[in-house]
């Protein structure tokens, strides 16, 4: 995949317009770097770097008021020994330093999170309480699967608990091979199914990595190359999963991977509404004491 190129082409060639006349150049070199991208998509199709790039020419033609027919300007000759802090200098596996040097700023992040019996907070910040019985799916788009297997919490009980996590990480050519993590009720290992502790032998395998926080009970994963990470907890006899992730990974999927409970929450016929009885009983501070003590984790709950 040659996007890197293509993006160091750009940047050279708009690096030095100044001035109100410098449209007419700009739209050139959008023309150009829009070319450039088109003859290398067949290698580029799972690289998130290339998605981005796309999408973000699309934008700048419309902000320059750009046609997309027009004259292309031929690459620039590539410099015999480019600037160390350049673009084709930055790890292609380290998401967030390459969306700051492609758009000047830091990425956006969303959270979502599953706990308790259990409780849904979607990536849009809505909460929900669902039975959720079975294996449903938190997350399945083109870079993570996260799937959660709950049961009743008591026999004839409405409420169910989370009991199994099964997350995918799906391959990316120049980062990692494809890992899998599976943790269960008084097994949350710190390591992937295949015993290792990173994203394998590519030159990126370290941008993914298990972090152990307390033995058995938390570990955190790092997905450097997609700026996502992932908290795995068990907190009484339940585990639970909360996630930062950069925006367009989070929104990397198709309509046929509709069902996925930090997006649109859960289902319906599976929500539990909040029942107004017991209200007023106890004072906030009380219930915040009583919570504290059952449950010793207090940030995304």
């Amino acid at each position: 995949c040659k996007i890197l190129r293509c993006n160091s082409e750009y940047v050279a060639a708009t690096l030095p317009l100044r001035g109100p006349g410098r449209g007419a150049a700009v739209c050139t070199a959008l023309r150009s770097y829009s070319l450039c991208t088109r003859r290398t998509a067949r290698t580029c199709r799972g690289d998130l770097a290339f998605h981005s790039a796309v999408h973000g020419i699309e934008d700048l033609m419309i902000q320059h008021n750009c046609s997309k027919e027009g004259p292309t300007a031929p690459p620039r000759p590539r410099p015999p020994a480019p600037d160390p802090q350049g673009f084709e200098s930055l790890d292609v596996c380290d998401y967030e330093r390459s969306f700051l040097y492609k758009h000047g700023r830091p990425p956006g992040f969303q959270h979502c999170a599953a706990f308790g019996d259990p409780h849904v907070r979607t990536f849009r910040h809505d909460f929900h309480t669902c039975r959720v019985e079975g294996s449903w799916p938190l997350l399945d788009n083109d870079y993570l699967f996260v799937q959660a297997t709950s049961w009743p919490v008591a026999q004839g009980s409405n409420a169910t608990v989370t009991g199994k996590l099964t997350i995918i990480f799906k391959n990316m050519k120049e980062c990692i091979d494809q890992k899998v993590y599976q943790a269960e009720l008084d097994n949350v290992p710190a390591a992937f199914q295949d015993g290792s502790v990173n994203g394998g032998a590519r030159p990126g395998g370290s941008s993914l990595a298990i972090v152990e926080r307390s033995a058995g009970r938390h570990v955190e994963i790092r997905a450097r190359y997609i700026g996502t990470t992932i908290a795995v907890r068990q907190a009484g006899r339940q585990l639970s999963f909360s996630i930062r992730a950069a925006e367009e990974v989070a929104a990397a999927f198709s309509e046929e991977q509709d069902l996925q409970l930090c997006v649109a929450g859960c289902p319906r016929s599976q929500r539990m509404s909040r029942s107004p009885r017991g209200r007023g009983r106890l004072s906030a501070e009380t219930a915040r004491a009583l919570c504290r003590e059952m449950l010793p984790v207090e940030d995304v709950y």
